[in-house]
C-alpha cells in the first residue's frame, strides 16, 4: 500500500497536527460531489479513482436492480461499519463519506497508524432506487430504518448479511435531520445530532450503549469548538424495527449521526463537513482508545432535539377575517424536488399561528403591515409562499425580493 513510511511520516506530520479537522475537511472537499442530490451515477467515477488500498465491490442489488457498492479500507483488528443513504434523500454523510476517503487517499500519521488498526467498511449508497427518485424509501416504498427485524426489502438482507459475516465492533448509521429540528434551550439549528440507541423499551443504559456513548461525548466535544450549541441528541424511542436497536440489541455499539441545517446551507456543503469532522474524532476517539470521564452524565447534557423551527417566519402580520382586523404570525417551510437531475427548493405556507416557542432560518417583522397574495387576503396553509406586505415588500419562494 505505502511506500517509504520514514520520510512520508518525516514530510507530512508536522502537517496534519497544524491543520485542525475543519481544515483537513475543507482540504479533502470531494468538488465531484456536491448539492442534494446523490446518486450510484454520482458515485460510481469516484469508486473507480480510489487507491488501490481500497478494495471496491458491488455487494448486491437493489429491488430495480442497481448495484449496492462497498469500500474497504484497512488491514486491522478493529471493525468499523458504516452505511449512507439508507434513506434516499438524505445525502449529506454520503458527501462527507466521500471527503473521508480523500482524506484516507493521502499519507500522514493518522492515516498510515488507522489504516493498519482498522478495517472501515463502508456502504455508501444502501438505497440506490431511493436515491434515484429522491424519496425516504425504498422502490417497494419500505423504510428500510423500519425493516431491520423482519427485512423483507434486499436492501435490508444485504445489510444483516454484512454485518454477519463482518462482526463490527462498532457500526455507524448515517442520516439526515429536516431543518425543523434545533437544539433544546438555545433555538439553534441541530447541525449535527447523535443517538446511542436504546436496546430495549426502558431504554436502560448497558455497556453497548455506553461504548458508543464514549464516542459521542468524544465527538460533541470536539464540535463544540466549531459549532457550539448546534449538537442535538436524538430521541432513544426504543423501536426494534430500527437499525440501530437491532444492532444495540445485539451488543454492537451502535451510533446514529444526523446531518442538519446550517445557515443558509440548504445544499448541505456546509454541514458535510461537520459530519467529516465528526467521522475523524470518532476514528482519532477509537484509535487511541480515549475514555471520557463521567460519559453518561456528560451524554445527557448534550441538548435533545426539539422540533422548534420553520424555514420561515413572518411575524406581526395584518390581515382581515370577517371584517375583523387582527395580527398574526405564519410560518413557511421548503418541499424539496426533484427536477432534472437537481433538487429545487419551493416554500409552502405550512402554519399559521399556535407558533408559540417556534423560530425562523429566516424572519421577517411585518410590524403590522397589510398581508396579500393573489388568492386573497390571508395566507392559506398549501399556498406557494408568494406575496406581498404593506404592497411593496414582495415575497417570492419564501425570501423577501429584491430588485436588480
Amino acid at each position: 500500500m505505502f511506500t517509504d513510511v520514514k520520510n512520508i511520516l518525516f514530510t507530512f506530520v508536522t502537517e496534519t497536527f497544524v491543520m485542525n479537522s475543519l481544515q483537513l475537511a475543507t482540504k479533502n472537499f470531494e468538488q465531484n460531489l456536491t448539492g442534494r442530490y446523490v446518486t450510484n451515477d454520482h458515485i460510481l467515477p469516484l469508486l473507480k479513482k480510489l487507491p488501490s488500498h481500497f478494495k471496491v465491490h458491488v455487494e448486491g442489488k437493489s429491488v430495480l436492480e442497481n448495484n449496492i457498492y462497498s469500500v474497504q479500507y484497512g488491514v486491522g483488528n478493529i471493525k468499523i461499519l458504516a452505511w449512507s443513504q439508507m434513506h434516499g434523500n438524505e445525502s449529506t454523510t454520503t458527501k462527507a463519506l466521500f471527503d473521508l476517503f480523500n482524506y484516507l487517499s493521502s499519507e500522514d500519521q493518522f492515516t498510515l497508524d488507522w489504516y493498519n488498526k482498522f478495517t472501515l467498511y463502508f456502504i455508501p449508497i444502501l438505497n440506490p432506487d431511493g436515491a434515484k427518485v429522491y424519496t425516504r424509501a425504498n422502490a417497494n416504498q419500505i423504510d428500510l430504518n423500519r425493516d431491520s427485524l423482519e427485512i423483507t426489502q434486499p436492501e435490508s438482507k444485504l445489510l444483516r448479511m454484512i454485518y454477519e459475516d463482518f462482526n463490527p465492533d462498532y457500526c455507524f448509521n448515517l442520516h439526515d435531520q429536516r431543518t425543523i429540528f434545533g437544539t433544546e434551550n438555545y433555538v439553534l439549528p441541530a447541525t449535527v445530532s447523535f443517538l446511542s440507541p436504546a436496546f430495549n423499551d426502558s431504554r436502560d443504559f448497558n455497556e453497548t450503549r455506553l461504548a458508543a456513548i464514549n464516542i459521542i461525548n468524544v465527538m460533541n466535544n470536539h464540535l463544540q469548538q466549531y459549532i457550539p450549541n448546534q449538537i442535538g441528541r436524538f430521541d432513544d424511542s426504543f423501536n426494534i424495527n430500527c437499525i440501530g436497536d437491532y444492532f444495540t440489541s445485539r451488543n454492537t455499539p451502535t451510533i446514529l449521526f444526523e446531518a442538519g441545517h446550517f445557515e443558509k446551507d440548504y445544499k448541505r456543503d456546509i454541514v458535510r463537513k461537520y459530519i467529516f469532522c465528526a467521522l475523524f474524532s470518532a476514528l482519532n476517539a477509537i484509535n487511541e482508545n480515549v475514555i471520557v470521564n463521567k460519559n453518561l452524565d456528560d451524554y445527557l447534557k448534550i441538548s435533545q432535539n426539539s422540533k422548534c423551527f420553520y424555514d420561515f417566519l413572518y411575524k406581526n402580520v395584518r390581515i382581515f377575517d370577517n371584517s375583523q382586523e387582527k395580527l398574526i404570525n405564519f410560518a413557511a417551510q421548503y418541499n424539496e424536488i426533484l427536477k432534472e437531475g437537481e433538487i429545487h427548493f419551493e416554500a409552502v405556507i405550512v402554519q399559521i399561528d399556535d407558533l408559540e416557542h417556534i423560530a425562523g432560518h429566516y424572519e421577517f417583522d411585518a410590524k403590522g403591515a397589510l398581508f396579500n397574495a393573489s388568492y386573497g387576503n390571508q395566507p392559506k396553509i398549501g399556498e406557494l409562499a408568494n406575496f406581498s406586505i404593506a404592497e411593496t415588500i414582495k415575497f417570492i419562494n419564501g425570501e423577501q425580493y429584491q430588485e436588480l
